[in-house]
């Protein structure tokens, strides 16, 4: 091969080289794999053309340019306490956290330059707005209510933007020192008071139920001394009743009377306080008849167990 000829045949290689380098550049920037949870937006000649989905997408290389792709997964921004202050002229510090998810890619890059600073200052005065016409025992006791006010607001303005926000959150709540120190005073004091309430219930329970015990022991200590007394009445009924019948069923005499009133005199004396002896008529009269039948029976004796003295018979002439 002669150096004429091989120049040309160098030029054709470097071409042919050249051309394949080119194709392949083309073949390359043509392509574009967008992954999942994501999606891109396509400029054609400067103006928005289409929105990528995930997979593999084809472009036009050198016309078609796709801008920073845009996560389409929830997102969760917790922003830095922010100070509000309170319809009772009261500084708190409130900290926040949004759930918020981008529905549109293509709103989200031309109807709003940055969408997560735009969030968050929106955030912050609706926030401000909300708190601001709450004391600050409303907005301690109210954020349920505070995060549906906000997330209605931010949803709405949010709209237009291809942002949907789904959830809004106050994480903390910060008031004054001063306030904190006050409102811990007051708990402790609460604590104390119904501390204070629960002891007296409780003493209140037991002297109840002490005295209800008392109550039912003097009831059955009664009614024990209730039957105690029937019985015994009865028995001193029947035992009367008993001693009525014999004495009736014996006809006892005078004699027999005497005797017990000398058997129950003992007894009247056996007291130790006992100076005054009240004997009844009664019983005077038992002693006189007892004596009369005394001597009887003594003259009745005598005269069983005196020899029987006969009369001198006559001399015999």
């Amino acid at each position: 091969m002669t150096p004429e000829s091989f120049i040309p045949t160098a030029i054709g290689w470097v071409l042919a080289a050249a051309v394949f380098i080119f194709v392949l550049v083309m073949i390359i920037r043509s392509i574009r794999i967008i992954p999942q949870a994501t999606a891109g937006v396509v400029e054609r000649l400067g103006r928005y053309h289409k929105t990528l989905m995930p997979g593999l997408n084809l472009l036009v290389p050198f016309i078609d340019r796709v801008r920073p792709l845009i996560d389409m997964r929830e997102q969760v921004v917790s922003f830095p306490p922010q100070p509000v202050i309170t319809e009772d002229n009261l500084v708190v510090s409130i900290d926040t956290v949004i759930y918020f998810q981008v529905t549109d890619p293509r709103a989200a890059t031309y109807e709003i330059r940055n969408y997560l600073g735009a969030v968050e200052q929106l955030t912050t005065t609706t926030l401000r707005n909300v708190v601001g016409g709450l004391n600050l025992e409303e907005a301690l006791t109210s954020r349920d209510e505070i995060n549906g006010q906000l997330r209605i607001v931010l949803d709405e303005a949010t709209g237009k933007w291809g942002i949907r926000v789904g959830r809004v959150e106050l994480k903390a709540i910060d008031p004054p020192l001063s306030i904190q120190d006050s409102m811990e005073k007051q708990m402790r004091a609460e604590r104390d008071r119904r501390a204070l309430i629960l002891t007296a219930e409780g003493t209140k329970q037991s002297a109840i139920l002490t005295a209800e015990g008392a109550r039912q022991a003097e009831i059955l200590r009664a009614e024990g001394d209730k039957q105690a007394a029937v019985l015994r009445a009865q028995g001193e009924a029947e035992a009367i009743a008993t001693v009525f019948s014999a004495i009736h069923l014996g006809n006892p005499d005078d004699k027999l009377l005497a005797y017990q009133y000398l058997q129950t005199l003992p007894k009247i004396a056996d007291s130790a306080s006992s100076k005054l002896w009240i004997i009844p008529s009664e019983f005077t009269e038992a002693l006189k008849g007892m004596s009369t039948a005394f001597a009887g029976s003594v003259a009745d004796v005598a005269q069983r167990t005196a020899p029987e003295v006969r009369p001198a018979e006559p001399p015999v002439s």
